[in-house]
Protein backbone atom coordinates (compact mmCIF):
# COMPACT_ATOMS: atom_id res chain seq x y z
CA UNK A 1 0.00 0.00 0.00
CA UNK A 2 2.85 2.17 1.23
CA UNK A 3 4.32 1.87 -2.35
CA UNK A 4 1.24 2.11 -3.90
CA UNK A 5 0.89 5.48 -2.05
CA UNK A 6 4.89 7.01 -3.11
CA UNK A 7 3.92 5.86 -6.61
CA UNK A 8 1.14 7.85 -6.84
CA UNK A 9 2.76 10.87 -4.78
CA UNK A 10 5.35 10.66 -7.60
CA UNK A 11 3.20 10.85 -10.59
CA UNK A 12 1.80 13.64 -9.34
CA UNK A 13 5.03 15.07 -8.83
CA UNK A 14 6.08 14.62 -12.38
CA UNK A 15 1.91 15.90 -13.35
CA UNK A 16 2.77 19.38 -11.32
CA UNK A 17 5.97 19.53 -12.69
CA UNK A 18 4.97 19.34 -16.32
CA UNK A 19 2.07 21.66 -15.75
CA UNK A 20 4.63 24.32 -14.06
CA UNK A 21 6.54 23.82 -16.96
CA UNK A 22 4.13 24.65 -19.87
CA UNK A 23 2.93 27.75 -17.68
CA UNK A 24 6.24 28.79 -17.61
CA UNK A 25 7.23 28.27 -21.16
CA UNK A 26 3.44 29.96 -21.63
CA UNK A 27 4.67 32.91 -19.79
CA UNK A 28 7.98 33.08 -21.27
CA UNK A 29 6.52 33.26 -24.49
CA UNK A 30 4.16 35.83 -23.30
CA UNK A 31 6.74 38.09 -22.45
CA UNK A 32 8.84 37.77 -25.43
CA UNK A 33 5.59 39.08 -27.49
CA UNK A 34 4.64 42.00 -25.19
CA UNK A 35 8.84 42.96 -25.17
CA UNK A 36 9.05 42.41 -28.76
CA UNK A 37 5.81 45.32 -28.40
CA UNK A 38 7.73 47.76 -26.32
CA UNK A 39 8.76 50.80 -27.87
CA UNK A 40 11.95 51.98 -28.71
CA UNK A 41 14.30 54.86 -27.14
CA UNK A 42 12.83 56.59 -30.44
CA UNK A 43 11.31 59.99 -30.70
CA UNK A 44 9.35 60.84 -34.12
CA UNK A 45 8.47 64.30 -35.00
CA UNK A 46 6.20 65.15 -37.79
CA UNK A 47 6.78 69.04 -39.24
CA UNK A 48 3.57 70.16 -40.51
CA UNK A 49 4.26 73.59 -40.21
CA UNK A 50 6.60 76.01 -42.30
CA UNK A 51 6.85 78.84 -39.57
CA UNK A 52 10.20 79.84 -38.62
CA UNK A 53 9.55 79.37 -34.82
CA UNK A 54 7.93 75.81 -35.25
CA UNK A 55 10.71 74.61 -36.67
CA UNK A 56 13.21 75.96 -34.95
CA UNK A 57 11.53 74.13 -31.70
CA UNK A 58 10.97 70.96 -33.81
CA UNK A 59 14.66 71.19 -34.36
CA UNK A 60 15.57 71.77 -30.39
CA UNK A 61 13.56 68.91 -29.20
CA UNK A 62 15.13 66.39 -31.95
CA UNK A 63 18.50 67.59 -30.92
CA UNK A 64 17.69 67.30 -27.18
CA UNK A 65 16.16 63.79 -27.80
CA UNK A 66 19.28 62.51 -29.13
CA UNK A 67 21.26 64.11 -26.19
CA UNK A 68 19.34 62.01 -24.19
CA UNK A 69 20.49 59.10 -25.48
CA UNK A 70 17.34 58.23 -28.02
CA UNK A 71 16.87 58.30 -31.84
CA UNK A 72 15.09 60.66 -33.33
CA UNK A 73 13.22 61.04 -37.05
CA UNK A 74 11.73 64.03 -37.99
CA UNK A 75 8.97 63.81 -41.14
CA UNK A 76 8.79 67.15 -43.20
CA UNK A 77 5.10 67.49 -44.99
CA UNK A 78 2.80 70.47 -46.45
CA UNK A 79 3.79 73.57 -45.37
CA UNK A 80 6.57 71.60 -43.41
CA UNK A 81 8.68 71.02 -46.61
CA UNK A 82 9.67 74.47 -47.04
CA UNK A 83 11.69 74.07 -43.43
CA UNK A 84 13.97 71.72 -45.56
CA UNK A 85 13.34 72.77 -49.69
CA UNK A 86 16.67 74.30 -51.34
CA UNK A 87 15.46 76.41 -53.92
CA UNK A 88 11.77 77.05 -56.09
CA UNK A 89 11.34 75.92 -59.54
CA UNK A 90 8.96 76.71 -61.60
CA UNK A 91 10.04 75.32 -64.81
CA UNK A 92 7.76 72.38 -65.89
CA UNK A 93 5.41 72.78 -63.68
CA UNK A 94 1.38 73.00 -64.02
CA UNK A 95 -0.41 76.13 -63.36
CA UNK A 96 -1.37 75.17 -60.12
CA UNK A 97 1.86 73.97 -59.23
CA UNK A 98 2.94 76.89 -59.62
CA UNK A 99 0.85 78.79 -57.99
CA UNK A 100 2.11 76.32 -54.69
CA UNK A 101 5.66 76.96 -55.88
CA UNK A 102 5.36 81.50 -55.88
CA UNK A 103 3.19 80.91 -52.60
CA UNK A 104 5.29 78.98 -50.40
CA UNK A 105 8.71 80.09 -49.20
CA UNK A 106 11.78 79.36 -51.23
CA UNK A 107 13.66 77.83 -48.44
CA UNK A 108 14.44 78.42 -44.44
CA UNK A 109 15.68 81.54 -45.19
CA UNK A 110 12.43 83.01 -45.84
CA UNK A 111 10.33 81.28 -43.55
CA UNK A 112 7.76 83.73 -41.47
CA UNK A 113 7.19 83.29 -37.66
CA UNK A 114 3.54 82.04 -36.75
CA UNK A 115 2.63 85.34 -34.73
CA UNK A 116 2.94 88.70 -35.90
CA UNK A 117 5.12 88.07 -39.04
CA UNK A 118 3.97 91.38 -39.97
CA UNK A 119 4.88 90.56 -44.01
CA UNK A 120 7.98 89.58 -43.22
CA UNK A 121 8.89 91.89 -40.72
CA UNK A 122 8.38 89.73 -37.67
CA UNK A 123 10.52 86.56 -38.58
CA UNK A 124 13.02 89.78 -39.81
CA UNK A 125 13.10 91.10 -36.14
CA UNK A 126 13.23 87.18 -34.33
CA UNK A 127 16.49 86.46 -36.77
CA UNK A 128 17.70 89.65 -35.46
CA UNK A 129 17.55 89.30 -31.91
CA UNK A 130 18.23 85.53 -32.33
CA UNK A 131 21.52 86.80 -33.51
CA UNK A 132 22.26 89.65 -30.68
CA UNK A 133 21.68 86.62 -28.18
CA UNK A 134 23.91 84.25 -29.84
CA UNK A 135 21.10 81.65 -30.92
CA UNK A 136 21.37 79.28 -33.34
CA UNK A 137 20.15 79.79 -36.82
CA UNK A 138 17.39 77.13 -38.39
CA UNK A 139 20.25 76.26 -40.46
CA UNK A 140 22.50 75.56 -37.66
CA UNK A 141 20.04 73.84 -35.78
CA UNK A 142 19.57 71.52 -39.31
CA UNK A 143 23.03 70.91 -39.23
CA UNK A 144 23.59 70.41 -35.92
CA UNK A 145 20.61 68.03 -35.67
CA UNK A 146 22.26 65.85 -39.24
CA UNK A 147 25.63 65.51 -37.16
CA UNK A 148 24.19 64.33 -34.21
CA UNK A 149 22.53 61.53 -36.13
CA UNK A 150 18.37 62.62 -36.87
CA UNK A 151 17.08 61.68 -40.02
CA UNK A 152 15.37 63.88 -41.64
CA UNK A 153 12.85 62.46 -44.03
CA UNK A 154 10.55 64.62 -47.04
CA UNK A 155 6.91 63.11 -47.59
CA UNK A 156 6.95 62.45 -51.16
CA UNK A 157 2.91 62.64 -51.24
CA UNK A 158 2.72 66.04 -50.07
CA UNK A 159 6.04 66.83 -52.47
CA UNK A 160 3.99 65.73 -55.59
CA UNK A 161 0.63 67.45 -54.07
CA UNK A 162 2.37 70.76 -53.80
CA UNK A 163 4.88 69.81 -57.48
CA UNK A 164 7.98 69.97 -55.11
CA UNK A 165 10.17 68.29 -57.20
CA UNK A 166 13.75 66.72 -55.64
CA UNK A 167 15.61 68.84 -57.83
CA UNK A 168 14.00 71.35 -55.15
CA UNK A 169 14.33 69.78 -52.32
CA UNK A 170 18.22 69.02 -50.37
CA UNK A 171 20.16 66.06 -51.34
CA UNK A 172 20.81 64.82 -48.28
CA UNK A 173 17.91 64.09 -46.91
CA UNK A 174 15.50 61.15 -46.88
CA UNK A 175 12.05 60.60 -49.21
CA UNK A 176 9.37 58.70 -47.87
CA UNK A 177 5.76 58.07 -47.50
CA UNK A 178 2.90 57.86 -44.71
CA UNK A 179 4.80 53.96 -44.37
CA UNK A 180 7.98 55.13 -43.34
CA UNK A 181 7.03 58.17 -40.90
CA UNK A 182 4.39 54.94 -39.22
CA UNK A 183 7.22 52.31 -39.40
CA UNK A 184 9.14 54.96 -36.94
CA UNK A 185 6.57 56.41 -35.06
CA UNK A 186 4.91 52.74 -34.06
CA UNK A 187 8.68 51.91 -32.71
CA UNK A 188 8.21 55.52 -31.05
CA UNK A 189 7.75 56.02 -26.84
CA UNK A 190 7.38 59.67 -28.34
CA UNK A 191 5.44 60.81 -31.66
CA UNK A 192 4.93 64.93 -31.73
CA UNK A 193 2.94 66.88 -34.08
CA UNK A 194 4.40 70.75 -34.95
Amino acid sequence: MAIAQEAQTGDQFAALETRLADIEERYELRIAELEARMPDDRVTIVCFSGDLDKAMAAFIIATGALAMGYECSMYFTFWGLSVIKEQAETAGKSFMEKMFTMMLPENMQKLGISKMNFAGAGAKMMRGIMESKGVATLDELMEVAQDMGVRIISCTMAMDIMGITDEEMRPDLDRGGVGTFLGDALKSKATLFI
